[in-house]
Parts: C-alpha cells; structure tokens; sequence
C-alpha cells in the first residue's frame, strides 16, 4: 500500500504527455493490491488463491517494466526509480513465497 501511495503522488506530478504511462502504471499497482487481497480472502480455494496471488505477481511485473520506461524517458530519479523497483521485488518475493 505504501508503494501504491508513492506510485500515485509520483505520476500525479508527471508531465500531461505521459498519461498513458501513468495510467498504466497505475492500472497495473492498483491490479497487484486488489488481487493480492482478493487472493487472501479465498483461504478455503487453494488452487483460486493461487490464482490471484499470480495475477498479483503479473501486475507487480507490470509496474516494475513501466518503472523502466519512466526512468528511460527521464520521468523519475535514478534514485526513487530504485527505491521502488526495490519495494516492488520486496513484495514479488513475500507474495510469491505465500501459500
């Protein structure tokens, strides 16, 4: 969630041109929170809890490419670009060891 908020207060400030970066990203960190949650209220469904957990990690792929491209078109600091990527590999690794 504190990833999510940080991805949100960033793009609002990027420049109009990139909206459909920003929507994309969005799209894609909001998608990773939402089924993670999804995931974790199916505890009974192990097969369907697994679903939403890969989903989840799909999405966190997702944002982690749309990082790459904002650092490569100059959007964000090389500094916050790896803050994130770290936070996002972070939750990639303690969802994917989930059961």
């Amino acid at each position: 969630m504190r990833t999510a908020d940080g991805v949100a207060k960033m793009i609002a400030k990027w420049p109009k041109g990139y909206s459909y970066l920003s929507d994309q990203l969005k799209r894609a960190i909001i998608s990773a929170v939402l089924n993670l949650c999804e995931g974790n209220g199916k505890r009974a469904y192990t097969a369907e809890r697994r679903r939403f957990f890969a989903i989840s990690l799909g999405s966190i792929c997702e944002s982690m490419a749309a990082l790459d491209l904002a650092r490569t078109f100059g959007l964000i600091s090389s500094e916050r670009y790896d803050q994130l990527r770290s936070e996002l590999k972070l939750a990639y690794v303690k969802i994917n060891a989930l059961p």
